[in-house]
């Protein structure tokens, strides 16, 4: 790990996205394999008076968020919450419980496929007020539409819909977003789960199993994953979601839109690629935290690159760029 890249890192979490100040009760859930980024985020913390605890969990990968559903009032003794685990925490019961006590809760998933620590990133220096601005933009478009039509050059022709469903962001500040947000700069909507139909064709990453070599076809039905295309990108991604051996992995629960400009979706790191500017993404599994009614296993994001977006038939994106 580059520690001076880290320690940077660790600086922008503590003092910009979560602001700490002293006093403040902060708990630093890690694991096993992220022990020493936890110690550096709990290192400034100390420094900006605050108190943290670092809690290292035993399941590592998938299934990481197993405790902390069976456990919904785990971070109640805290003010504030970092899940710096390899996977997200963020939509589990004990988040949701604790962004609905008040709490403040960043999801800060470490996976990376390249050696080195999400911390070390430059996309974390991305500039926070730029994308709650741009983000607040996109969801005026979004927030009363019915609608969200995607097509893309590569064949893509996908239908998300979202009636009482809320447009909302992140920006890593979690004061800007509700009490809880995520390192992944973002317009996320929970879609409502029965409804999305059509073709996606990925060409961007599988999330946290990498960059997508050849594009593939994925067909929806009724919100759930019908048809896989049958050939070796297919099957890498049919062999991921059958690791959590859960039927509901396979639904439809979050659109996204990426507005990091300086994130790049090569495959090297989950938040780095579903925040790429010029990006969308498809979150599959459990919604819960982000205002949907999905219980799953998981959850993990299907990234698409240049697409068109029409929000009730308005065009809110051009091949990638906003253009409203």
């Amino acid at each position: 790990m580059n520690r001076t890249k880290a320690l940077r890192g660790a600086k922008i979490v503590i003092e910009n996205w979560m602001c700490l100040k002293e006093g403040d009760r902060l708990l630093i859930v890690t694991d096993s394999g992220h022990k020493e980024e936890a110690e550096l985020l709990k290192q400034i913390a100390e420094e900006a008076g605050s108190k943290p605890d670092i809690m290292v969990v035993q399941t590592k990968g998938k299934l990481v968020g197993v405790y902390f559903d069976a456990n919904p009032f785990a971070f109640s003794d805290y003010d504030y919450i970092i899940g710096a685990t390899d996977y997200s925490l963020v939509t589990t019961l004990a988040a949701k419980y604790a962004i609905r006590e008040g709490k403040k809760f960043l999801s800060l998933p470490l996976h990376t496929n390249d050696g080195r620590s999400m911390l070390e990133y430059d996309f974390m220096m991305c500039d926070t007020d730029r994308s709650r601005t741009e983000a607040q933009a996109l969801i005026k478009k979004l927030q009363n539409a019915h609608i969200i039509h995607i097509t893309t050059a590569a064949g893509t022709d996908i239908y998300f819909y979202k009636k009482d469903r809320q447009a909302k962001f992140f920006n890593g500040k979690v004061h800007d977003c509700d009490g809880y947000s995520s390192a992944s700069i973002e317009v996320y909507i929970p879609v409502q789960e029965d409804r999305t139909h059509g073709t996606l064709v990925a060409d961007g990453s599988y999330g946290y199993a990498g960059r997508i070599v050849t594009p593939f076809s994925i067909v929806f039905s009724h919100g759930k994953i019908t048809e896989i295309e049958n050939s070796e990108s297919g099957n890498i991604l049919k062999h991921f979601i059958d690791e959590y051996k859960d039927d509901k992995m396979y639904t439809a629960g979050e659109f996204g839109i990426g507005l990091n400009p300086l994130s790049h979706c090569d495959g090297n790191c989950y938040i780095e690629d579903e925040s790429s500017l010029g990006t969308v993404h498809i979150g599959l599994g459990r919604n819960l935290a982000l205002g949907g009614i999905w219980e799953a296993s998981g959850h993990f994001d299907l990234t698409i690159k240049k697409p068109d977006v029409y929000a009730d038939g308005f065009k809110i994106i051009h091949s990638g760029k906003i253009i409203i």
